[in-house]
């Protein structure tokens, strides 16, 4: 640790002007991110407090955060968990990671802009399924929604279906208990065994990214194919309960 502190010390160069200017935020903003937390306080010589690498590395995943729509207290929360003792590459390392990952930002559309996105009219009703089905979000201006437009035409589908709304919620509750399991244990696996092989193996971190990249699309092809799986596997154990046959295709 004092061999990181003193690594850190040597590195610290800029001063809050010059990482002002470096990342592109204002001298106030950086000052209210170090009262906040999000960045340590700087490496004093003397009265002058000096930035370097991980200070940047931080800012730049403050500002990745805020890019994707989180909150300054969702930000918090996941600096915290990032290790005290974390060099510039492991923070830099939980950006490429992150990236991925992220939902893409909802758009703001009216009620006769989103009639025109799906190319049908909308009642009250499927309003309420779409709302029901996390595709649409209701504002405090009345017929403005936030719209999670890659889902949209999906969306459109399942209002074809004609379900009962109740169904939907309960279905969006099993998989939402059920994918943040996944997610947290999958994610677990991430950071204790492939995150640690890759960092220590000494690659560019290109090559960290592509693996990232790569890694979302297999495990929801995974995902995808436990569920058929088992799927298939409950219909079987249900006939041989019931004694009955399956329908004929």
């Amino acid at each position: 640790m004092i061999s990181a502190m003193s690594e850190l010390a040597g590195e610290a160069t800029l001063t809050v002007d010059e990482l002002s200017a470096r990342v592109g935020m204002t001298v106030r903003t950086l000052r209210f991110y170090a009262g906040r937390g999000l960045i340590p306080p700087p490496i004093r010589r003397g009265r002058v407090g000096y930035y370097g690498p991980e200070h940047i590395a931080r800012l730049d995943l403050v500002r990745e955060l805020q890019a994707h729509g989180f909150t300054l207290s969702a930000i918090e929360g996941y600096l915290d968990r990032i290790p005290v003792d974390a060099t510039p590459q492991d923070i830099a390392l939980h950006r490429t990671l992150l990236t991925p990952w992220m939902r893409d930002l909802p758009e703001t559309l009216d009620r006769s802009t989103l009639v025109r996105r799906t190319g049908r009219e909308l009642s009250d009703d499927d309003i309420e399924m779409l709302v029901a089905l996390g595709v649409v979000e209701p504002t405090p201006d009345e017929d403005v929604f936030q719209v999670a437009t890659a889902h949209l035409s999906l969306g459109v589908e399942l209002l074809d279906l004609d379900l009962p709304v109740e169904a939907v919620l309960d279905a969006g509750r099993i998989f939402t208990e059920h994918g943040r399991a996944i997610a947290e244990e999958l994610t677990e696996v991430f950071r204790t065994k492939v995150w640690p092989h890759y960092r220590d193996s000494g690659g560019p971190p290109e090559h960290i990214q592509q693996l990232v990249e790569r890694f979302k699309p297999v495990t929801i092809q995974g995902l995808v194919l436990a569920y058929e799986r088992a799927v298939g596997e409950t219909q079987r154990d249900t006939i041989r309960r019931t004694g009955t046959k399956p329908p004929r295709r």
